[in-house]
């Protein structure tokens, strides 16, 4: 009988129903499994209502009452489906299994445990495999490992272990309880997988970062022969994006098109995260324009890919595209724009997008916070940084790690550590990337014991090893204290293979105490590491410049042409009104060149009376003392800051981007320019940001 059937004969009056015997036993379960499908629960009260009148309702038939706690807890009514079952005067595990899964299903799983309980110990019923996998599934969805564990115990014994259902339910609870381990032990000891559980284990161990494990378990699904489905290479186009091996996603990829697999939206962007994760954008473009239908998970993830491999402008630009389309951006997308304007220092585009986020109500979201924290420390507004994070209401572990971190590279030592204190009250675990900070934030403090401390004492508290960056900040820890020696003695004791950046740390520490015995030392170990390192020939070049060793400064002009190495030109840039004017030291290419350079003669003359006089060490030529210092008052960063206080408000900040190491001689003029200017200049050069304010520096001159 249809549902229609059932609303015609309800029509009826009651004595006309039963008298013409349109409604029996039989007719009523069908009715309810049908309803109970349909989660029809005004129909289904009423076929019960016949049932009571019509003197068919029984609570000795199983099969009637069991359609009914099916029909009301699949309707989301639990306690007329408990007052049904209670009544019963006998029930068969059909009756226990519906009531569960109508808990289960409802979000009652610590209820389903407390059945399981009573059914063994009160009606003495033995579950079957339905039972226990909605029991272990309950176990899952509660996060109750223990009893899911002694379940685990009653289904091997049982034998009802190779159930499919079952074993899948088994690994479900080990996954969402992140005992990984527990899951190792599943797979191992019941033979038989299939395409669920090949997804739901492969998904489970990239979750937790079990990314050998999850390899195995492609292997053996590969030997099985399985195919493999959508949802399968989503799984394993994110593990090679987890191990970044393009080798291995290429295989991948290749196995897929044969298959025949149809890309979705949801396979195109998992491709495209491989690609750009293992640096292949153009892999990533070409599945992005092979795949006409995209949704904004598919366009988060082009973009994403563009700013994982710093193509920070194209990111910007494809979110045009996106906007042309008319795909509304989610909080993923907007944190990924504002971190390719972190990468560009694009202030103006970031406050735009920032103005976009807190409009349409997607700055709540902790991702695009976090984005927002980033973009602006990465810009040198560091105020607007903290009162970002000083307004969210809810932080996590990058939130804390990027203020801290954001504190330490603007030199505010103090402020990062009383960040990192505030993060140890709130009772969020520091880890690796915190200490990283905190031991920058020491170094830039001079605080040697309290960095040690950290490093040989509380990271070890938490269960943090610590690792090369932590190393190499206690090298320059030691290198700004003037400790040279012990800074040489720590990185030949420790067991670690130093990298180009330890070695070059200690090399600039050398250069700025002028201790050019060791830095030359060190400068030819770095050397022997990377010949092509520019970096280190210009620092000992420098060297050489300060002492006047001309034939040094030779020496290694010649190395660099020898080894075809060439030096990157200074430049530095600002952003006026969203527009961005770069220089270049010397620079007669700009349109106000005349104007830059007469402003850039005017302030060098009003800081001489403060003490400003021209370092000519900074010049890495040999050549008069005139000549030296036209070289000097032309630098690309003076010219950049000549500009923007000809074009800023008088009380705006000054912000210029530099592509290399800012020179002593600029270091000491913009110090005394913030000064007789009454400006903060905000200087980012490859080192670290520097403030300038009131004839003072952040980074208090060393860098």
């Amino acid at each position: 009988m249809s549902t229609h059937a059932l609303l015609h004969v309800s029509a009826f009056s009651l004595s006309q129903v039963t008298s013409q015997r349109l409604f029996s036993v039989e007719y009523a379960v069908k009715l309810l499994k049908k309803l109970a499908d349909d989660g029809n629960f005004k129909l289904g009260k009423v076929v019960h209502a016949l049932l009571v009148v019509s003197s068919h309702a029984s609570e000795d038939h199983i099969i009637q009452n069991n359609c009914l706690i099916n029909l009301y807890s699949r309707c989301g009514q639990l306690a007329v489906a408990r007052r049904v079952f209670d009544r019963l005067s006998q029930r068969n595990v059909v009756s226990w299994s519906i009531l569960m899964a109508g808990y289960l299903h409802n979000g009652y799983a610590w209820e389903v445990t407390n059945l399981f309980k009573d059914m063994i110990s009160v009606d003495k019923i033995f579950p079957n495999e339905y039972v226990l996998s909605t029991v272990l599934s309950s176990c899952s969805s509660g996060r109750l490992l223990h009893e899911g564990q002694q379940c685990h115990a009653l289904v091997l014994k049982s034998g009802l272990v190779f159930h499919q259902y079952v074993k899948n339910a088994l690994l479900s609870l080990y996954t969402m309880s992140s005992d990984m381990e527990g899951v190792l032990e599943t797979l191992k000891s019941v033979p038989g997988l299939d395409m669920i559980t090949y997804n739901s284990v492969l998904k489970g161990f990239l979750d937790h970062g079990y990314t050998s494990e999850a390899l195995d378990v492609f292997s053996r699904m590969l030997a099985d022969g399985s195919a493999g489905d959508s949802v399968s290479y989503v799984n394993i186009f994110g593990l090679c994006a987890r191990l970044k091996d393009l080798k291995l996603g290429k295989q991948v990829h290749c196995r897929m098109l044969k298959s025949g697999l149809q890309l979705d939206v949801f396979l195109s962007s998992a491709i495209m995260d491989m690609y750009g994760k293992c640096g292949e954008i153009s892999g990533a473009r070409y599945i992005f324009d092979s795949y006409p239908n995209h949704n904004v998970v598919s366009w988060t993830a082009i973009l994403a890919a563009n700013f994982q491999n710093e193509c920070f402008e194209e990111a910007l630009k494809l979110f045009l595209r996106m906007e042309f389309q008319d795909v509304v951006p989610n909080e993923y997308t907007f944190a990924v724009l504002l971190n390719s304007c972190a990468g560009l220092s694009a202030l103006g585009c970031g406050k735009t997008l920032h103005a976009r986020v807190e409009k349409t109500g997607h700055g709540a979201f902790v991702v695009v916070g976090n984005a927002l924290i980033n973009m602006y420390f990465r810009s040198g507004h560091i105020e607007a940084a903290r009162a970002l994070f000083s307004n969210m209401i809810s932080r996590d572990t990058v939130t804390w790690n990027m203020t801290i971190s954001g504190f330490s590279h603007h030199g505010l030592g103090e402020e990062a550590l009383f960040v990192f204190q505030h993060m140890l009250a709130a009772e969020e675990k520091p880890n690796y990337v915190t200490f990283v900070g905190v031991l920058l934030a020491c170094g830039h403090l001079g605080r040697i014991e309290e960095g040690f401390y950290y490093l040989q004492h509380l990271m070890r508290d938490i269960g943090l090893e610590p690792g090369l960056e932590h190393y190499t900040c206690v090298v320059g820890l030691l290198g700004k204290a003037g400790k040279l020696d012990e800074a040489e003695n720590f990185m030949r004791s420790t067991p670690i293979t130093w990298d180009v950046v330890a070695w070059r740390t200690l090399l600039n520490a050398c250069n700025v105490h002028r201790n050019y015995d060791l830095g030359k030392r060190v400068a030819e170990h770095l050397l022997q590491l990377n010949p092509n390192d520019v970096g280190t020939y210009i620092l000992l070049s420098n060297m050489h410049a300060k002492v006047k060793r001309w034939d040094g400064v030779a020496k290694i002009r010649k190395l660099l042409r020898e080894r075809n190495i060439k030096k990157e030109p200074g430049l530095s840039w600002t952003e006026i009104r969203n527009e961005t004017h770069v220089f270049v030291s010397d620079d007669t290419q700009h349109p106000e060149t005349a104007q830059i350079h007469e402003k850039v003669r005017k302030l060098l003359a009003d800081i001489k009376p403060l003490g400003y006089v021209p370092d000519t060490a900074s010049v890495l030529h040999d050549v008069e003392q005139e000549q030296q210092e036209d070289y000097l008052s032309y630098h690309s960063e003076k010219l950049a800051v000549a500009y923007a206080l000809m074009k800023t408000p008088s009380q705006a900040p000054i912000h210029v981007i530099k592509n290399l190491r800012i020179c002593d001689d600029c270091h000491s003029a913009l110090k005394l320019i913030s000064k007789v200017a009454m400006r903060m200049i905000v200087v980012r050069d490859v080192n670290r940001f520097h403030t300038f304010q009131d004839g003072s520096c952040s980074c208090a001159d060393y860098w």
